[in-house]
């Protein structure tokens, strides 16, 4: 099953412009990540993550119905808990998505959210097929993009 790993690193997260603080303990923190992913592409487990900017940077999309939205600008100051990047792991459990999160070099105070991801399979085996065809038109609009460069 897959299950996505969220990781809010706190505070920080919406006042650099780095999330690796300077100087050797930010290296280290670094490494140590870097290291913590390692182990999971090799354990066969990460098929993907990435950090994310603060949210000073984005925007937020909110639905209000009939086909009308609004726009709203970051930083987001309601937000108390920032979400700082996530990975994509898969795991036989949730025991054992918790067991990698537990391992991951996070400094005292941050969090991991672990969720399950919805598969196409969960709504039905049409939906199933449906998916199987756009994930293969992806993938060949990638590979033709990637020959082109």
């Amino acid at each position: 099953m897959r299950y996505v790993m969220l990781m809010y690193p706190g505070p920080q997260a919406e006042t650099e412009t780095n999330p690796v603080p300077p100087g050797p303990e930010g290296q280290k923190l670094l490494e140590d990540m870097m290291a913590f992913n390692q182990r999971m592409v090799d354990a066969g487990t990460m098929l993907g993550g990435e950090g994310l900017k603060p949210t000073r940077m984005g925007a937020r999309v909110k639905y209000q119905g009939g086909g009308k939205t609004t726009v709203h600008d970051g930083p987001f100051t309601e937000t108390k808990e920032v979400l700082g990047g996530y990975w994509i792991i898969e795991c036989a459990s949730l025991e054992e998505a918790v067991a990698w999160a537990r391992q991951a070099p996070c400094p005292a105070g941050e969090f991991i959210e672990i969720r399950p991801v919805w598969t196409p399979e969960d709504f039905g085996a049409e939906a199933a097929e449906i998916e199987r065809g756009q994930m293969e038109q992806m993938a060949a609009q990638a590979a033709e993009k990637a020959a082109k460069s």
